[in-house]
């Protein structure tokens, strides 16, 4: 392998697997375990510096989980049960960091990922896969902002106050129902003016257009692919691509096998070459500064070949292999993450300085 270079991803789940220590049961952060994809070991022999890092509610054990009538997406949870679910993520998160803040840090702002980046902490930033746990007067939305969300997707895979999500169905188009709520309008509104990133990712295609049409930030799809590649719901078309490169967005290509494959199966039987070939095909398309990775680590079932954080380099030489040179290897790899993620999280006042500019 040749010299590696640091990557951000735009999307994982590994904080719904790790604890602060080895003494609380499932993996500790911070020891390397053959679980899972991510953990402070693996993610520094691959070159992993920070990521999104996702909380997403499961259904509550006791449900069946099944689906809504009207939609054949998940039903949605109950937000009371969300908001436990969130408290417990994010009490996580900051009990890691209080354990090692040299090598795990929550990141509020452009500068702190930068000095993350400088000085090799796991820049960390929190993330909610879906807003059951905000109400609708978006008073928890404040709460959680303090506590250092900085970045939302308004929906996971099922409806809830704000949208409807794109269920699970394959093959099919994103486009499955209602776009935004008024609530899901206000929420919008509220993210630009915090300075919260607003993710599309689960998102259906007309949730999708309202938040273009009212979004004041660049257009942001965390973990996705593209839909003519493999006709799942969860991927972009065409015109959603070019949405994203006309804001100035990013577009975060997972590693989730089920997205990638043009058969729709989840299985790690598949080549690491499906990562590279809508990589491939979103750069075509829109250009290789809205591309980044969104691997769903701890979350999906990824290529055996790449295996953990740890591959990350494997990735990154089949697509030198690809004819991607330097420069936009270092795009795909942070740069693109951290210039958009900084634009975001400015609040668009005026004369707000953009380190990434």
């Amino acid at each position: 392998m040749t010299h590696r270079i640091p990557v951000f991803d735009g999307h994982n789940d590994t904080l719904l697997r790790v604890r602060p220590a080895e003494n609380e049961g499932g993996r500790c952060f911070f020891v390397e375990s053959n679980e899972g994809h991510v953990d402070l070991p693996r993610a520094r022999r691959g070159g992993l510096a920070g990521g999104v890092c996702g909380i997403c509610v499961p259904r509550p054990p006791d449900s069946s989980g099944g689906p809504a009538a009207s939609t054949g997406a998940p039903a949605p949870i109950d937000p009371e049960y969300a908001l436990r679910v969130v408290m417990t993520a994010l009490a996580r998160a900051c009990r890691i960091e209080a354990a090692d803040s040299d090598a795990f840090r929550i990141v509020r702002g452009a500068a702190e990922l930068e000095r993350c980046l400088a000085d090799g902490a796991f820049a960390a930033v929190l993330h909610l896969e879906g807003a059951e746990a905000i109400d609708p007067e978006l008073e928890a939305l404040w709460v959680f902002h303090r506590l250092g969300l900085r970045s939302l997707g308004i929906t996971w895979s099922r409806p809830n106050v704000f949208g409807h999500g794109v269920p699970f169905t394959f093959p099919n188009s994103p486009d499955t129902g209602p776009g935004l709520t008024e609530a899901g309008v206000a929420l919008v509104r509220a993210c630009n003016e915090l300075g919260i990133a607003i993710d599309c990712a689960h998102l259906n295609e007309r949730g999708f257009f309202d938040v273009a049409s009212r979004t004041t930030a660049p257009l942001i799809v965390s973990h996705t692919a593209a839909h003519a590649l493999c006709p799942s719901p969860r991927n972009l078309t065409d015109s959603q691509l070019d949405a994203v490169a006309a804001s100035g967005g990013v577009v975060g290509v997972t590693f989730c096998t089920a997205f990638l494959r043009a058969d729709g199966r989840s299985t790690p039987d598949t080549p690491l070459e499906e990562i590279v070939r809508h990589v491939e095909y979103v750069a075509a398309r829109i250009g290789a500064d809205h591309v980044g990775f969104g691997s769903d680590f701890d979350g999906a079932t990824i290529p055996r070949a790449l295996g953990s954080a740890a591959g990350l380099p494997l990735l990154l030489d089949a697509l030198r292999s690809r004819g991607f040179g330097g420069e936009d290897l270092a795009k795909i790899a942070s740069l693109n993450w951290r210039r958009v993620l900084a634009r975001a999280w400015r609040g668009h006042r005026p004369g707000a300085h953009d380190i990434m500019a």
